[in-house]
């Protein structure tokens, strides 16, 4: 158990540091994907395979990352979940045709869903007591993991290695290694008894017949295809318009505007985890970017993507404290995975149609509208928990 204010601010530092390797690797590509495209020759609908690709593991992986998680508990599931992710995405740079591109991120996709579920576990094994911290915590870090490529690519890595995508996909899977070694060495004990003796034996599947866990998963598929959808379909999009120098401001204020929410919420953790309205109050803020970035647009295109950002951040981690709060200490990792499953599937399906939609219509605004329901379905899901009692 932790006992000591070193062993607390050990927990506290890897659990953000973890965070920022959930998203680091995947939002090292949006800046470079001009590159990318031009040199493979990808089409708008492989962009969109590109994109959800990852998001398609995480749904698959997710539950043999549950099954990891109770055969071998949850730190040892975050080391290989790490060490597959730096693998996958170094190999990303080395192949010279879609298909090594596209094997190589499906790798890193599955280090990342091992890694998912392990986190909600360690927030309750390593801060059983202040869960909404130590879950916004992490999720801070997973924010800074998406700001720092999008912020640092462009100015500061791409002119270290000679303006290479591949050489820069390599530079940003260094970090993971390091969180793994950091992980290895530095993890603290187990802090609750209960997680420590329930796991073995536990059942690792979700229960798939209580609606809550559909509920769960349908929300924040909804954070998920928001988020990764306008990343990675505002450059083209931009470009498509004659604005491709507006692509860093736009792709900065996306992933910037996610840190005040984040620092907001650390200072709300415990408040208003359980409450519906905050769900409803941030779908409208999203709506709001993603009809001001389709159809209004023009040098104020970072503010409408910056709605987005604040607003897919909070919702983001307000939903990522639910498992740990509305389920047994034992089913918290098999109700994250199933969370996981469900809402990354639905993030793979939005993606392609987003694609498709501006292959068949050959009009990039439509490339929004599958998300634009989704801020919708947001609203609605967060109000079928408070009708279970789940949200208040």
């Amino acid at each position: 158990m932790i006992v000591t204010f070193g062993q607390r601010m050990r927990a506290v530092g890897l659990l953000w540091l973890c965070g920022i390797c959930l998203r680091m690797t995947i939002l090292a590509v949006p800046p470079v994907l001009p590159a990318i495209h031009a040199d493979l020759r990808l089409s708008a609908t492989e962009i969109g395979l590109l994109g959800s690709l990852p998001i398609a593991l995480f749904a698959l992986a997710a539950l043999p990352g549950s099954l990891l998680i109770v055969r071998f508990g949850a730190k040892a599931a975050l080391l290989g979940g790490l060490l597959i992710t730096a693998v996958g995405s170094v190999l990303r740079g080395f192949g010279s045709d879609v298909s090594i591109l596209f094997s190589a991120t499906a790798l890193m996709g599955c280090g990342i869903a091992v890694m998912q579920p392990s986190m909600p576990v360690l927030v309750r094994t390593w801060l059983p007591s202040r869960i909404g911290f130590g879950t916004a915590l992490y999720s801070n870090g997973l924010l800074f993991g998406e700001v720092l490529p999008v912020w640092l690519t462009v100015p500061a890595i791409l002119p270290l290695v000679g303006g290479s995508w591949r050489a820069d996909l390599a530079v940003w899977s260094a970090p993971i290694v390091a969180a793994a070694i950091l992980v290895a060495l530095f993890a603290p004990p187990q802090t609750d008894p209960i997680m420590s003796t329930s796991l073995a034996g536990r059942r690792w599947w979700p229960d798939w017949k209580t609606p809550r866990i559909w509920l769960l998963g349908l929300l924040f598929g909804c954070i998920n295809s928001i988020y990764f959808t306008t990343n990675f379909f505002l450059p083209d999009f931009l470009t498509a318009l004659g604005h491709g120098e507006r692509i860093g401001g736009a792709l900065t204020a996306l992933n910037l505007a996610q840190m005040p929410s984040s620092l907001l919420l650390l200072a709300v953790a415990g408040k208003i985890e359980r409450r519906a309205w905050p769900y409803l109050v941030l779908a409208g803020i999203m709506a709001a970017g993603i009809g001001g970035l389709a159809f209004v647009g023009g040098p104020a295109t970072w503010l409408w993507t910056a709605l987005i950002g604040f607003g897919t951040s909070a919702t983001m981690i307000l939903g990522l404290t639910l498992p740990a709060l509305l389920c047994e200490p034992h089913d918290v990792g098999r109700t994250s995975a199933g969370m996981f499953a469900i809402s990354y599937a639905s993030g793979v399906a939005v993606a392609i149609v987003s694609g498709a939609l501006w292959d068949l219509s050959a009009v990039p605004r439509l490339v929004f509208l599958p998300i634009a329901l989704c801020a919708a379905a947001l609203a609605g899901a967060a109000l079928a928990l408070k009708r279970y009692r789940q949200l208040r």
